[in-house]
Parts: structure tokens; C-alpha cells; sequence
């Protein structure tokens, strides 16, 4: 199975439609889009790892608002925990649980010239964003609460948001 394929799979299997349609040049990431709270994709992306990422943005959108995203995701400022910040602890926690080298998610075309920055930073266990998916109810963070059963990042309680 391709890298492509995985993502592909687990993305639908956790309840993120993801489905090979056009993706107009103009897109903000090339090869990739989100529609209407579901994520289009070129077969032919050059960075299947964009797909994690845009999927972070669905994920950490609160459930009622999900379907409503489109293009630049465009959630209003009142909507915590669900920033560039989230979307990017969410998607290397899916690279993780994916057993993909996370250089698939961080690689050299994306993050603005900062990828080698956020690899070194991440690879170093400091998890920008982790404290906000805590936040939401979607993982844990800090020492482990004995008997609590919740899930501590990199691993997720749940991928998608109440």
C-alpha cells in the first residue's frame, strides 16, 4: 500500500470523507482541498502528508461545524483549540499512529521553510498545539492521571471533535 493509500484509508476509516476529485491550481495547498467539510485530492499531490494536515483542520473544527469548511477552513476567532497550531499536533499524532516517518508530514515544500524546524521541534517532544487537542477532548497532556485511561499525545482518545 502507498504512503498515499494509508492516509487515504485512515482518514475515511475515522470518519474524514476523502475522496480523488479535481483540485484547481488555485488551491491553497497543491493537490489538496477541502469541500464542504470533506477532503479532495489530485492523485498526483506531491506531498500526501497535506492531506493529514487539512484533515487536522476538519478534525479539531467542533462536529456542527465540520461540513460548513471549505478552502481556507475560515473558522471564526470564538472557536477555541482548532488553529494552524492544533491541525498540525493532530496530523503528527495521525504520522505516529501511522508508523510513517514524519518527514512525509513535515517535508520541504510545506509549513512556510519551516519544516526542518518543526521536525527537530517535534522529534524533541515539544508538541506545539497538543495542549490545545487536550483541551478539546481528544487527547492528553502532562503527567498521566493514574487509573484514567485517557490517552496521552502522540496517541489520540479520539481523532474527531465533539
Amino acid at each position: 500500500m502507498t504512503v498515499l493509500e494509508t492516509i487515504v484509508d485512515f482518514l475515511n476509516g475515522i470518519g474524514i470523507e476523502t475522496v480523488e476529485g479535481h483540485v484547481p491550481d488555485s488551491s491553497f495547498l497543491p493537490g489538496v482541498r477541502i469541500e464542504d467539510g470533506r477532503l479532495v485530492y489530485d492523485r498526483a499531490m506531491p506531498w500526501p502528508g497535506d492531506l493529514l494536515h487539512e484533515a487536522g483542520h476538519i478534525a479539531t473544527a467542533p462536529a456542527a461545524l465540520r461540513s460548513g469548511l471549505s478552502d481556507d477552513v475560515g473558522l471564526p476567532a470564538s472557536v477555541p483549540h482548532a488553529t494552524e497550531a492544533e491541525a498540525t499536533a493532530w496530523a503528527y499524532a495521525a504520522i505516529r499512529h501511522l508508523g510513517l516517518d514524519p518527514a512525509v508530514l513535515f517535508h520541504p515544500g510545506g509549513y512556510h521553510g519551516a519544516s526542518a524546524q518543526l521536525l527537530a521541534t517535534y522529534g524533541a517532544g515539544v508538541y506545539l498545539g497538543a495542549p490545545g487537542l487536550a483541551q478539546a477532548g481528544m487527547t492528553a497532556v502532562g503527567a498521566a492521571v493514574p487509573g484514567s485511561g485517557a490517552a496521552h499525545y502522540p496517541n489520540m482518545s479520539r481523532w474527531l471533535r465533539s
